[in-house]
């Protein structure tokens, strides 16, 4: 199999910009730090991977993110392209066509910034399948509905996203629709739970309990309502 390509899609942690969501409870400074210990848990699994290469397509200012300084030091070891397009399914299908025209023939997976549980087991394992035979894509769905991990044999089959409404419940049944519509045959990884709420939150950092995420949400339990700081905390 050729060497694969491990895509991060990001956006830089700055506070107010990135998880907004879980910004508006827990306040956005704290919410950022958390999308920054995510980032970078992520960037740790997939740089774990051996005889692949990493590339993160990234949107917004990582000189002005949380934790911008380790966070610049890890970029400097994977390659790193500006996200490009007019919303996120269309920025998601340029980054593989980008990684595609800079690494061509080599199969590209791609995760987001969501899911700092991944382990780089989960990763080989999506790589493996994928270069079975009969394999043309591989879909790891998400709790929310969406999805956290698309892997494709050949990259240009990103171009279905484009058609594909995002952060839906959706998004992951629509997607694996496009994917089959257009010919690919699709195989399903394992469930995994992204994180968009508190509640997300605290159930991704106690998988990880020695992470840089559980870390940072551990820092906050003085404050957290006590149902989330008691399950932070433990």
């Amino acid at each position: 199999m050729s060497t694969g390509c491990l895509l991060v899609v990001a956006k830089a942690p700055v506070a107010g910009l990135a998880k907004t969501r879980l910004g508006a409870v827990i306040g956005h400074e704290a919410a950022a730090d958390l999308a920054a210990a995510a980032l970078l848990d992520t960037l740790d699994a997939v740089r774990a991977v051996p005889d692949t290469i990493t590339v993160v397509a990234m949107t917004g200012d990582a000189a002005h993110a949380k934790r911008s300084d380790e966070l610049a030091e890890v970029l400097r070891t994977c390659v790193v392209f500006p996200q490009r397009g007019k919303d996120f399914a269309d920025r998601l299908a340029n980054a593989h066509a980008d990684v595609a025209a800079n690494f061509p023939g080599r199969p590209v997976f791609q995760v987001g910034m969501d899911t700092p549980q991944l382990h780089p087991r989960v990763l080989v394992g999506a790589l493996v399948r994928l270069a079975e035979d009969g394999t043309d894509a591989v879909l790891g769905p998400a709790t929310d509905g969406g999805w956290w991990g698309l892997g494709l044999r050949d990259p240009a089959a990103a171009d279905v996203l484009r058609a594909v409404r995002m952060s839906r419940s959706d998004t992951g049944t629509r997607t694996l629709f496009a994917l089959r519509g257009a010919g690919n045959r699709v195989s399903k990884l394992p469930t995994l739970s992204d994180v968009d709420t508190l509640t997300d939150a605290v159930r991704v950092g106690a998988m990880i309990p020695r992470s840089r995420f559980a870390t940072a949400l551990a820092n906050l339990s003085h404050w957290l309502p006590r149902e989330y700081a008691e399950a932070a905390a433990q």
